[in-house]
């Protein structure tokens, strides 16, 4: 049985405000959140930034929902030993609650420590060798490594829960789907073309069978962007102005400033957002685009309402979008 996601967006509300909004999404039928771990947002409008892993400890304490981030990046801004014990902090708090995703990051949260900020294969090294620290630590073992990318000396996670948190990877490409159905519990992705997504999912299948694992019992989780609103007018324009990146139809991982993400979206038009972001006031139009992502075999799919009427959203989707959608069985 698959089940529908709140989606945090630490980029654009105040963590309290967040926080309100989860524990109404709980009651409404998201048993689940997957909240952005952001230094930066990606515009100045979007106006916020709070720091992920303070909230989590605050949301597992006052709901009962599964949560994690989505995503949170090793490199020189969070060392992988320190990732692995803020997860294995939380997941000994809350008891196979706490999932970790991880992805391979951006400049325009990562270039904030001064360091070099690599190529996309080298970012990809990175994450992979991390990920080893990471799985090692949740061991119990004492660690010591020195690789391309990390060095770690004797160390050892003393505070750990019974069962390591699950760790699932964001993927976008080939080559690192099979990496993530090798190497982790589950793999998170984005709403895209059919043709891309069955690729990925069969690299990510492919990946897990090499390592002995039975695909069909790994979570697939999807993020989809929407734009809910009354009109299609008002939901555009908030699309436009809360969500321009939305509407950026190249790589983004090099930018490094809010304020040239601000100047960009000066040229973010409504049809840039199309197979992007859907921007609808129809409800039945929402419930059809998560319809399709679970009859796709996604069994955790993610909503973030890019626009400010947070509340309004939940309410809308616990009426009329959750109750009426089908998981294949």
């Amino acid at each position: 049985m698959g089940v529908v996601g709140y989606a945090a967006s630490f980029e654009q509300f105040h963590p309290t405000d967040l926080l309100t909004w989860c524990q109404q999404a709980e009651r409404q039928g998201f048993p689940t959140v997957m909240a952005s771990d952001h230094f930066h947002p990606w515009t100045p409008e979007q106006g916020q930034s709070g720091f992920v892993w303070s909230w989590m400890g605050a949301l597992g304490a006052t709901t009962g929902q599964r949560f994690g981030t989505g995503v949170t990046p090793p490199g020189d801004r969070y060392h992988p030993t320190l990732i692995a014990q803020a997860a294995a902090t939380l997941a000994a708090m809350f008891p196979d609650r706490f999932y970790l995703g991880l992805g391979a990051g951006e400049a325009l949260n990562e270039h904030v420590v001064g360091k070099y900020w690599p190529e996309a294969p080298t970012r990809l090294e990175r994450l992979m060798e991390s990920i080893e620290i990471i799985q090692r630590l949740f061991s119990g073992k004492v660690v010591k490594h020195r690789g391309q990318h990390f060095t770690v000396e004797s160390a050892k996670l003393y505070t750990r829960p019974e069962n390591p948190p699950p760790i699932y990877v964001a993927t976008s490409g080939p080559i690192m789907a099979g990496r993530t159905g090798k190497h982790t519990d589950g793999i998170i992705t984005v709403g895209a073309a059919d043709e891309k997504l069955h690729n990925l999912m069969g690299r990510f299948e492919k990946g897990a069978r090499e390592a002995g694992k039975d695909p069909a019992t790994m979570p697939r989780m999807l993020q989809v962007k929407v734009c809910y609103d009354e009109t299609k007018e008002a939901a555009t324009e908030a699309a436009i102005k809360f969500w321009p990146n939305g509407g950026m139809n190249f790589p983004k991982a090099d930018i490094r400033n809010p304020e040239d993400f601000e100047a960009m979206a000066k040229l973010v038009r409504p049809e840039h957002f199309k197979n992007r972001v859907l921007i609808s006031p129809d409800l039945d139009e929402h419930l059809a685009h998560l319809q399709h992502f679970a009859d796709l075999g996604f069994d955790e799919i993610y909503v973030h309402n890019v626009n400010r009427n947070q509340e309004q959203f939940i309410q809308a989707y616990g009426k009329h979008v959750i109750p009426n959608l089908t998981w294949p069985s």
